[in-house]
């Protein structure tokens, strides 16, 4: 009997312990995730031409600054986001209109400050001077010309995050590089220290400035345990990469052992009654037994997985994501209409014209992640290698994805005579097609019902010139004056950084894109390099 319990016990720990690890490691993602974020908004924001501005001290941007980064941070959850000139002394902030406002303080103390200004980018999680909530702090140096002009700083606060996770565990909590706890489900554990710290080796100054207290508590989770009898959690390790983090989650294995020790006994019982089934009964208990550990480790995965999902959601309403939502779409649509209309041509017969189908559906897959990786080229500043491009597949490309939206619009769609069409331009295919994309869908926003849009190619010098023009209202002075500044959007969706992308994109591609004055409507141009 003692025997039978020590291997079942053994057996349900190991189980345990892997269910645990998984458990750990969706966390950990959903961390990630939540990171992810903010990740762009600083890089963004230090790079915007009013930022710019408001550091070259053109103190009339700050009214519409604050207003921005007030719109910015209710939109991404941001806890703050404020700008600071080169002394750490506070500009703009998305806080301007409350009693804790950040403007007018300075925050050239802060270790987060003092390291973006000397390598471009840093991070700090501390307790907030006024609000004394505790936050990750993202920073990132604001360059200019004549060199570093300020600091541009987001705060990021985990209550949501940690409150799920005390609802959906024994204890989840995370460490610095240090062993210092930042992130937890038990806010009475943040701030100890799961490491030994020598006397002397910590700066208590620094410590009582970051964490709110000179000397750091020594780490004790089992403290308030209830009794001793109670089986030791299952501690399980998952690195946060980003931040050279580490994410700790404590499982109580006591229900596994339960069910174990009970199937042990239960199979004792069976042993003895019917020796002479020995080997069926000891199946049966041991698949009895994984039955039940399985189902427990699949509601605890699929309860973490559901959180996972609602971080990801919440990223999605991130800038990029947004600025790129309606080009994946259109793909999208296309490939259920190709699949539809294989299955037809499959049910009659016809597999020669639904292979074909399926063809063109993998390239819109293709696409779809080419799109995707686009962005991450955008936030990494990197170019693929530019080829020679027709500048006819561009074209049909981009009306591909369009032509459902174009039907149901009515639109009087203008494309260039044939010779025009055959020229050949130096550029990547699809970082065009989703250049052209995004102007076709602003010309249908524009127009509306039974518009006109136009496709023109002019030959001039050494680019190709492909406008997209309009018939619609047009843009007010003060619209054109902020076409490329991120955030800036007359829709009632969207973050606006969709023209800022595709004219980084075109750049990137020695080319640009610009907008140009016509008597009625709106023109976007693609200056491409020729052949």
């Amino acid at each position: 009997m003692l025997a039978i319990d020590r291997t079942m016990r053994a057996s349900a720990i190991d189980e345990a312990e892997n269910a645990a690890d998984n458990e750990a490691a969706i966390l950990a993602a959903g961390l990630e995730s939540e990171l992810d974020k903010f990740s762009l908004v600083p890089l963004v924001l230090a790079r915007d031409p009013q930022v710019q501005s408001l550091m070259a001290g053109d103190r009339t941007q700050q009214s519409d600054l604050n207003q921005r980064l007030q719109q910015i941070a209710q939109q991404t959850g941001a806890a703050v986001i404020y700008l600071m000139n080169r002394d750490g002394m506070t500009l703009a902030a998305s806080n301007w209109n409350l009693p804790d406002s950040f403007v007018g303080s300075a925050y050239s103390f802060r270790r987060y400050f003092v390291d973006a200004k000397a390598s471009g980018v840093a991070t700090e999680f501390a307790l907030g001077t006024v609000s004394r909530r505790p936050g990750l702090y993202i920073a990132r140096r604001v360059d200019a010309a004549s060199g570093p002009v300020g600091v541009v700083a987001i705060k990021v606060e985990f209550n949501p995050l940690e409150a799920s996770w005390a609802k959906a565990t024994s204890g989840v909590y995370v460490t610095d590089a240090d062993g210092v706890i930042l992130v937890t489900s038990n806010p009475a554990w943040r701030f100890s220290t799961t490491a030994s710290v020598a006397p002397g080796t910590r700066d208590a100054q620094q410590d009582l400035q970051q964490f709110g207290m000179a000397k750091l508590p020594p780490f004790d989770p089992g403290k308030n345990r209830e009794s001793t009898l109670t089986p030791a959690l299952i501690e399980s390790l998952q690195p946060v990469p980003s931040l050279n983090w580490n994410l700790h989650l404590r499982s109580d294995p006591s229900t596994s052992l339960a069910a174990a020790k009970a199937n042990g006994r239960l199979l004792f019982l069976l042993l003895l009654l019917l020796t002479a089934a020995i080997a069926a009964l000891a199946v049966f208990g041991v698949r009895r037994r994984e039955a039940r550990a399985e189902a427990l480790v699949t509601e605890r995965t699929g309860r973490l997985r559901e959180q996972l999902q609602q971080a990801n959601r919440l990223a999605t309403l991130g800038q990029i994501t947004a600025g790129v939502g309606h080009e994946i779409r259109q793909p999208v649509a296309a490939i259920r209409i190709l699949a539809e209309t294989g299955e037809r041509l499959g049910e009659r017969g016809a597999h020669t014209e639904a292979t074909a189908n399926f063809a063109r559906i993998t390239a819109l897959a293709d696409r779809i992640g080419t799109i995707t990786d686009e962005l991450r080229r955008f936030s990494r500043r990197g170019l693929r290698e530019p080829r020679e491009v027709p500048l006819r597949q561009v074209i049909d490309g981009a009306l591909l994805l369009l032509r459902d939206r174009m039907a149901q619009l009515n639109i009087d769609l203008i494309l260039p005579p044939e010779t025009n069409l055959d020229l050949i331009v130096r550029g990547e295919h699809v970082a065009l097609e989703q250049v052209l994309v995004n102007l076709l869908q602003n010309a249908f926003d524009a127009t509306g019902q039974e518009g006109t849009v136009s496709v023109d190619i002019i030959e001039t010098g050494k680019f190709r010139k492909l406008s997209v023009t309009d018939n619609g209202c047009g843009l007010t002075a003060d619209q054109r004056a902020s076409l490329f500044q991120p955030f800036v959007t007359t829709k009632s969706e969207g973050l606006g950084l969709g023209l800022v992308i595709s004219q980084d994109i075109m750049r990137g591609l020695d080319g640009d894109l610009i907008e140009e004055p016509v008597a009625v409507g709106t023109r976007f141009t693609m200056l491409i390099p020729a052949v």
